[in-house]
C-alpha cells in the first residue's frame, strides 16, 4: 500500500489515512514482486532477441552467377583468399611472403588487367622494394628491402592530380596463415580493383590499391611507400584495411583526423554501417595495444583517411587457427560492399583536390544497431551535448516545481529529499561499480582471472548482477526505511530517476568540456529521458501514481538497446584481448569496471523501478542468487575454466634461446640454452605448471644485465620482459645458422675523446641490437649511423638502445658505426655493451625442442621460435 495513506494533515493533525484508503485503494496499489523479476527479464530478452542478432547480421554473398552487375562478388573474393592462404604463413623474410605471395598478386592483377575496359580506364603494376626507418615505441624500426605491390587504376582522360590510397597487406605473423588478418582485406581489395576496373562506371581520380607486404613488422611497408614511392605525394587520402579478428562485419574505428568530411562519405556510401567515435577515442588513447598502417600514413605522410578493420572473434587472432573455415562468405561479402561502395565515393570526392582547405575539426558518429548510421560535426555536438543537459535540469527542476504544488509541501522540503536521494544514489553508483570490482579482485586474488574468457554468458552473473544489486539495495533500503515520508511514494520514485537525470547532465557537461566527443552516449539518455519527463508533464501522467513509467519505459527502448550494443562491441574487442596483454595486468578488473559501466548507463532509469513492485528485495535476492550460482559455475567448474581448443586457445610465446656472453676480453663467461616464455595472460604458466616446474622468473636478471640478457623479440616483450620466465635445458639448442658480428675497425677521431667503431652484421632476417654504454665511466654514445633522432631521444632507463631489423628481399650485410666519447680519452678499457639477437621464425623445431612443444595441453596454441643472443663488451 502506497505512504500516501499514511499522510498526516497539516492542518488538523488527524489521520486522515482511513478517509482515503477507499478512494484510493486503487491507486497507488504495486505489483507483485515477481512482476519485478519479469521486469528485468524483458529487458534482458531485448537485449538477446534484438541486439545480438542484429549485431552478428551480415548480408548473403553474391555468388560468381550474380555477375555483370557491377556489385562486389563475396563468393570470388572467398575463392581468392582461399587461393592465397594455401601459401602458408608469410613472414617477412620468408619465401612465402617475399616470393610466392607476390607472384600470387601479380598473376591475380595480370587476370584483373586482361578485363580492363581500356577505354575507360589505364592500370599500371609497380612492384617496390623499400628500405627505411622509423621509430616505434622504445625502439628503431629498421628495414631493408621490404617489398610493395602498387596498382594505380586511372580514369581515362582524367587531369586530377590527387589520388585515393587504398591499403591492406598480405604479410602475416609468425605460425599463422592470416586469413584474417589481413588475407581477408587483401581478396577484399582484389575484388574490388576487378569490379571497378571491368566495369563502365568512371570516377574522377586515380586510385592507388597497395597490396603491402610489412605491416607485421610495425608497418615497415607503408613508412616505405608513404616516404619513397613515386605516386605517395599525390595521395590525399586513405582507406586503411586491417583486422584485429575474423569473421564478423567491419568496423570504421578511426578517422581523420581533422577531416570529417571523410565520415560524411562513409555515413552516405557505407552499405552496411557499423562505427562509433567511441572506439576511436578508445583506440587512440593508447589502451588498445595493437595498431595499424593507419598510423603510418597520418604520421609520416600526413595524409587523412578512413581505418576500417575486422574485429569480431579476436581469439583467433595471430594464432594458426586465423583460416577461411572460421569466415563465412556473407562477412566478406558485407566488407566488400562497404569498401566498393566507399572508394567509388571517394574517387569522385571534391575534397581530394585540395584536403587542407576541409581540414576542421572531428567527427561524432555512430550506428545504431546497424540500421542507420548518425555523423555530425564536434562543434554540433558540443552544442547539443550542452541543450541537452540544460534542458534535462530544467525539466527536473519543473518536475520538482510540480511535487511540491500538488503535494502541498513546501519546495525547500521537495529540495530536501532530492538532495537525501541524491546521496543514497551516489552511494548505490559506488557500491554498484564497487561490487564489480570486489568480483573481479576476489577471483584473481584465487587465480581464478578470465573465467568469462570462453563464455561470455558468466559475465551476467560475475559483473552485471553485481552491479545491479549495487544500483538498487541502498535506494530500497531508504524507501523501506522511509515509509512515511509526506511526500508520496511515486513521486519519490520519480525524483531517483530525477537524481540519475542530473548526474548525467553534471556528466555530460564535464565530459563535453573534456573534449571527448563520446559524451555522445550522455547525450542519448539525457534526451530520451527529457523527452518522457515532458511528455509526462503535459499530460498530467505525472501526477497519477505509477502512469508516468509507462513513458519512461517506452523511452527507455532505444537507450537500452544502443547502450547493450555498444557495450557488447568492446567487450567482444576487449575479451580476447585480455587473452594476449601479458600477465602483469589483471583484465578482471578492465572487463569488470567496462560491463559495470554498461550496465549503469543501460540500467541507470529501469533498476530504480523495481520499487513500484511489492517486496522489491526479493529482486535482489533473485539477482544475489543467479550471482551465487555463476561464480558457483565459474569457480568449480569446467564451464570456467578459460580456454578451448581452437575455439579460445591459451596464447604460449615463447623462444628456444641459446645465450652466449663475450667478456672484454674475448672469453666466453656464460653459455646457455633454454625456452625464454612471454606470456600472454594473467594464468601465465599455472595452467602448464607441470612442464614448467624448474621455470624461473628472469626479474632478477633484468636487474643485473642489458635487456635481461636475452633476445626480447619485439616492443610487447620489451615491456612484459619483468613477468618473463626461463626455463633451462640441458642440451644446448643447435642453431643451423648464427647473427654474426663482425668488428670491422676501431678508430680513435682527430678529437682524441671520441673513438668509432664500425661493425658488419650479417644474421637471418628478424634481428635486432641492444646498445648500453658504461655511464659510471662517463662514456656516452655520441654519435652513430642509424637515425640521429632516436639517438637524441633515447629510450627511458633501465631501456637500452633497441635497433630492430628486418630483411626482405635484399639480404646484403648491415654496416653500421658507433661514435663513443669518454673526456680522458682512455679507449682501453671496457666501454660499452653490445647484445646480438637473430630470430629464426620460419626454422622447424629440433627433435627436444618438439617434444617438449607436443607436451602442452590441446588448447594452447604455441608460437615458438629459435633465437640466438650473443652479449659482447668492447
Amino acid at each position: 500500500m502506497s505512504d500516501e495513506i499514511n499522510l498526516i494533515s497539516e492542518e488538523d493533525g488527524v489521520d486522515v489515512s482511513k478517509k482515503i484508503r477507499k478512494k484510493d485503494v486503487n491507486k497507488d496499489v504495486k505489483p507483485a514482486w515477481y512482476f519485478g523479476t519479469g521486469f528485468l527479464l524483458f529487458w534482458a530478452l531485448m537485449f538477446f532477441a534484438v541486439v545480438l542478432p542484429l549485431f552478428y547480421r551480415t548480408p548473403t554473398a553474391l555468388t560468381i552467377e550474380d555477375d555483370n552487375t557491377g556489385e562486389f562478388i563475396g563468393d570470388r573474393a572467398y575463392n581468392t583468399l582461399n587461393n592465397l592462404i594455401n601459401i602458408g604463413p608469410r613472414t617477412v623474410g620468408s619465401k612465402a611472403n617475399e616470393v610466392e605471395a607476390v607472384i600470387f598478386l601479380i598473376n591475380e592483377l595480370a587476370e584483373i588487367k586482361k578485363l580492363l575496359l581500356h577505354d575507360y580506364f589505364t592500370m599500371e603494376i609497380d612492384i617496390q622494394t623499400a628500405s627505411g626507418a622509423l621509430r616505434y615505441t622504445h625502439m628503431l624500426n629498421m628495414y631493408q628491402g621490404v617489398q610493395n605491390v602498387v596498382v594505380k587504376l586511372s580514369p581515362k582522360g582524367s587531369t586530377s592530380e590527387s589520388y585515393l590510397l587504398v591499403n591492406s597487406h598480405y604479410d602475416t605473423v609468425a605460425k599463422s596463415p592470416g586469413a584474417g588478418d589481413d588475407g581477408f582485406m587483401v581478396a577484399t581489395m582484389l575484388e574490388v580493383l576487378r569490379v571497378m576496373a571491368t566495369t563502365p562506371q568512371t570516377f574522377e581520380h586515380p586510385i592507388i590499391f597497395l597490396f603491402n607486404g610489412a605491416e607485421e613488422t610495425a608497418f615497415q611497408a607503408s613508412h616505405g611507400f608513404i616516404t619513397q614511392h613515386k605516386w605517395a605525394p599525390n595521395c590525399k587520402a586513405v582507406v586503411n584495411l586491417d583486422a584485429a579478428g575474423s569473421g564478423g562485419r567491419d568496423i570504421l574505428f578511426q578517422s581523420g583526423p581533422f577531416h570529417p568530411w571523410l565520415v560524411d562519405y562513409y555515413k552516405k556510401h557505407a552499405k552496411h554501417p557499423f562505427a562509433t567515435s567511441l572506439g576511436e577515442e578508445i583506440f587512440q588513447s593508447g589502451v588498445i595495444p595493437s595498431d595499424t598502417d593507419f598510423t603510418a600514413f597520418v604520421e609520416h605522410g600526413k595524409i587523412p583517411g578512413l581505418d576500417i578493420a575486422q574485429v569480431i572473434n579476436g581469439y583467433i587472432y595471430h594464432t594458426k587457427y586465423d583460416r577461411i573455415d572460421v569466415i563465412p562468405r556473407s562477412s566478406i561479402q558485407s566488407t566488400g560492399d562497404n569498401v566498393l561502395s566507399l572508394v567509388r565515393a571517394l574517387a569522385n570526392a571534391t575534397e581530394l583536390h585540395d584536403t587542407q582547405a576541409h581540414e576542421k575539426g572531428h567527427a561524432v558518429f555512430f550506428d545504431f544497431l546497424g540500421l542507420f548510421f548518425i555523423s555530425y560535426s564536434e562543434d554540433t555536438g558540443i552544442i547539443l551535448n550542452f541543450c541537452a543537459a540544460v534542458v534535462g535540469l530544467v525539466l527536473v527542476f519543473v518536475s520538482v516545481w510540480r511535487m511540491s504544488s500538488t503535494s502541498a509541501l513546501p519546495l525547500n522540503q521537495v529540495l530536501v529529499q532530492l538532495l537525501v536521494q541524491l546521496m543514497v544514489q551516489l552511494l548505490a553508483l559506488v557500491l554498484g561499480l564497487g561490487l564489480s570490482i570486489l568480483v573481479a579482485h576476489v577471483f584473481d586474488s584465487f587465480g581464478l582471472s578470465l573465467t568469462y574468457f570462453s563464455c561470455l554468458s558468466l559475465l551476467i552473473g560475475l559483473y552485471v548482477c553485481p552491479t545491479l544489486i549495487g544500483l538498487s539495495l541502498p535506494i530500497t533500503i531508504y524507501y523501506q526505511s522511509r515509509r512515511n515520508s509526506k511526500l508520496q511514494f511515486s513521486y519519490r520514485l520519480q525524483l531517483t530517476l530525477h537524481i540519475w537525470a542530473i548526474l548525467l547532465c553534471l556528466l555530460g557537461i564535464a565530459v563535453t568540456a573534456y573534449g571527448l566527443r563520446s559524451a555522445y552516449i550522455i547525450t542519448i539518455l539525457n534526451c530520451f529521458y527529457a523527452a518522457s519527463l515532458a511528455l509526462n508533464l503535459l499530460t498530467t501522467l505525472h501526477d497519477r501514481a505509477y502512469s508516468w513509467t509507462g513513458l519512461v519505459m517506452v523511452s527507455q527502448v532505444a537507450p537500452f538497446l544502443y547502450c547493450t550494443y555498444r557495450i557488447y562491441l568492446v567487450l567482444v574487442v576487449l575479451i580476447p584481448m585480455t587473452g594476449r596483454l601479458g600477465s602483469a595486468l589483471n583484465p578482471d578488473l578492465v572487463i569488470a569496471v567496462v560491463t559495470a559501466l554498461g550496465t549503469i548507463f543501460a540500467c541507470g532509469f529501469l533498476i530504480p523501478l523495481i520499487n513500484m513492485f511489492r517486496r522489491p528485495y526479493l529482486i535482489i535476492v533473485s539477482l544475489l542468487t543467479v550471482t551465487v550460482i555463476t561464480v558457483i559455475l565459474a569457480s568449480s567448474t569446467q564451464i570456467g575454466f578459460p580456454y578451448r581448443p581452437r575455439a579460445s586457445s591459451e596464447r604460449v610465446s615463447y623462444q628456444h634461446v641459446r645465450k652466449v656472453f663475450y667478456e672484454y676480453d674475448g672469453t666466453v663467461s656464460k653459455d646457455e640454452s633454454g625456452y625464454l616464455f612471454s606470456f600472454q595472460d594473467r594464468r601465465a604458466a599455472e595452467p602448464m605448471k607441470i612442464r614448467m616446474t624448474n621455470a624461473k622468473s628472469i626479474r632478477s636478471d633484468c636487474e643485473k644485465h642489458m635487456m635481461c640478457g636475452v633476445p626480447l623479440y619485439d616492443e610487447r616483450w620489451v615491456g612484459n620482459r619483468l613477468e618473463s620466465m626461463w626455463l633451462p635445458r640441458e642440451r644446448p639448442i643447435e642453431l643451423l645458422a648464427k647473427a654474426n658480428l663482425t668488428l670491422l675497425s676501431k678508430t680513435i677521431l682527430e678529437s682524441n675523446t671520441t673513438a668509432r667503431f664500425e661493425f658488419q652484421l650479417e644474421g637471418p632476417d628478424h634481428m635486432s641490437l641492444f646498445i648500453q654504454t658504461y655511464e659510471d665511466d662517463f662514456v656516452t654514445l655520441s654519435n652513430w649511423s642509424f637515425d640521429r633522432s632516436y639517438l637524441e631521444n633515447p629510450p627511458a632507463y633501465p631501456l637500452s638502445y633497441h635497433i630492430y631489423f628486418t630483411y626482405g628481399t635484399d639480404r646484403s650485410p648491415l654496416n653500421f658505426s658507433l661514435d663513443i666519447s669518454k673526456a680522458n680519452g682512455d679507449f682501453e678499457v671496457p666501454l660499452f655493451q653490445l647484445g646480438v639477437s637473430g630470430h629464426y621464425v620460419e626454422t622447424k623445431r629440433d627433435a627436444l625442442s618438439e617434444e617438449f612443444a607436443a607436451s602442452f595441453p590441446a588448447y594452447a596454441v604455441l608460437v615458438d621460435w629459435p633465437s640466438s643472443y650473443d652479449r659482447y663488451i668492447f
